[in-house]
């Protein structure tokens, strides 16, 4: 419905608009948090530049990747290669990477309130910063999990022993053989719980957590509810961004907020529910932080 309207990218002065999200943070009756890529990257968790010269510069040198994305589909010659990359890539993005302040700032802000998170993201930082597990959504997969390459069944399996396993045995870019993992009841190789295809296994964690967000969606579809979105960008709009304008426009007590640097947007349609920021999600979060603690420390 919305692929031919106009698209409005600022709702007024950001402060503003700032101090309006506030309120809405304060009033709503239950927040949909959706975060994309944005959320990580304002996080300090970048695929590319200094932080990807530091863990892959002899990947750079070798092979010309530029960043950890594109890293990601290079056709590596060999096994060994292939899970030289992927074990290093998840142990700095999903074991090593400290939780970022953003998402420790998101949680703080929405504690004690109804919220449901749904997240394109997969280095595991909602959980990692406390966030409440039965709230979550993952919908793309999770550097933590691998499943059967082909697939012939609909498991997953945590990899967190056999990653540190890879990269402390890795050795010119490649792990030792017998490390290579394969599917335990087929005996392919394993591959990434990550949605790049049509072989991505949704296994039973999955489904439970979408049930969850489908039932927490259809308790507050006619209350005030804040669908605040989270640097989420253009590639996979179908999954957050056009579900919360779409739910936006058929709930007139619905507010719908984004925040994110450079791409932040709402249909023209939606503009008088909207709250548009284009501003660093981590600089907002922590400005209406401030502002909570300003407002509670005044006399009353």
């Amino acid at each position: 419905m919305f692929f031919k309207t106009s698209i409005c990218t600022s709702t007024g002065n950001c402060w503003e608009q700032t101090e309006r999200l506030a309120q809405e943070l304060e009033t709503a009756e239950a927040i949909v948090i959706g975060a994309g890529a944005g959320m990580s990257t304002s996080a300090g968790l970048a695929y590319d530049g200094e932080r990807f010269e530091r863990y892959f510069s002899d990947f750079r040198e070798k092979y010309g990747i530029r960043d950890m994305y594109s890293g990601g589909f290079y056709p590596y010659p060999t096994l060994e290669e292939y899970w030289a990359w992927w074990s290093r890539q998840i142990f700095v993005n999903r074991y090593a990477a400290e939780v970022g302040k953003p998402y420790r700032d998101l949680l703080e802000l929405i504690r004690g309130k109804e919220y449901f998170v749904i997240t394109t993201n997969v280095d595991h930082q909602f959980q990692r910063a406390g966030f409440d597990k039965q709230r979550l959504f993952y919908t793309q997969g999770d550097y933590g999990l691998w499943q059967c390459s082909k697939p012939c069944h609909q498991t997953t399996y945590d990899n967190e022993a056999a990653v540190r396993r890879m990269v402390e045995e890795q050795q010119g870019m490649k792990i030792p053989t017998e490390l290579i993992p394969r599917c335990p009841v087929c005996g392919a190789p394993m591959t990434m719980n990550l949605r790049i295809d049509l072989s991505f296994v949704q296994d039973q964690g999955w489904h439970r957590a979408s049930d969850r967000y489908q039932e927490f969606l259809r308790r507050y579809r006619k209350g005030h509810i804040l669908f605040w979105e989270l640097g989420v960008g253009s590639n996979t709009p179908v999954i957050i961004k056009y579900p919360f304008w779409k739910m936006t426009a058929q709930n007139p007590r619905a507010v719908y907020a984004c925040v994110n640097l450079g791409e932040s947007a709402c249909p023209q349609d939606l503009k008088s529910q909207a709250i548009c920021l284009d501003r660093d999600i981590g600089a907002v979060l922590q400005r209406l932080l401030q502002g909570r603690s300003a407002s509670s420390a005044q006399p009353e």
